[in-house]
């Protein structure tokens, strides 16, 4: 795993000579809008963004508690008031977004979209009531998210680091090993 997040590089991208990546797209990138959309098994929360010259500016947001997961422990199956719940919410989402006219998005989903057997049903309505193409990632790519989200919090002095992503549905636990001269790797 190669995590590489803006402000944190490892040192090989700021040696002389070294171009930082992307930078010949910076004109193109700043008119560049950005959405991320994680739903959760409790809550769906939106952000929209424009690249500024040390991150990000956030431009827009929505959280909503959904509780898309309720009662999949017990049946595997999303309720049709859960579904109906998260699609409201997510038709807020859709039209942020068509607001902010956002060039560039991911909208990925969780556990509770990961252990539904109706996943498929859920997924094809969200898209014929928003448009949106969720993605239901794996366990281990939330994981690898999570870290790409916390890495500038973390000292990369110390050589190690456990990270908690404790979730409505799952809880992932993240042990790498930081090292200034190469990416975080997930041990």
């Amino acid at each position: 795993l190669e995590v590489v997040v803006p402000g944190r590089q490892s040192r090989q991208h700021h040696e002389k000579g070294r171009r930082h990546p992307g930078q010949g797209r910076r004109r193109r990138r700043r008119r560049d809008v950005f959405a991320a959309l994680d739903l959760g098994s409790n809550n769906c929360r939106l952000l929209i963004a424009r690249p500024v010259h040390d991150g990000f500016h956030v431009i827009d947001g929505f959280s909503r508690i959904v509780r898309l997961g309720e009662h999949v422990g017990e049946t595997n199956m999303l309720s049709e008031a859960a579904m109906t719940r998260t699609i409201e919410a997510l038709e807020v989402c859709a039209s942020k977004i068509k607001r902010h006219a956002v060039t560039r998005a991911r909208y990925v989903a969780t556990e509770a979209a990961r252990r539904a057997g109706n996943q498929a049903e859920f997924i094809d309505r969200v898209r014929d009531a928003t448009g949106l193409e969720l993605e239901i990632i794996t366990s281990r790519e939330e994981a690898e998210l999570t870290l790409a989200g916390c890495l500038p919090l973390l000292d990369d002095k110390i050589p190690h680091a456990l990270v908690f992503d404790v979730g409505g549905g799952s809880a992932e636990l993240i042990w790498l090993r930081l090292d200034s001269a190469a990416p975080a790797e997930i041990l």
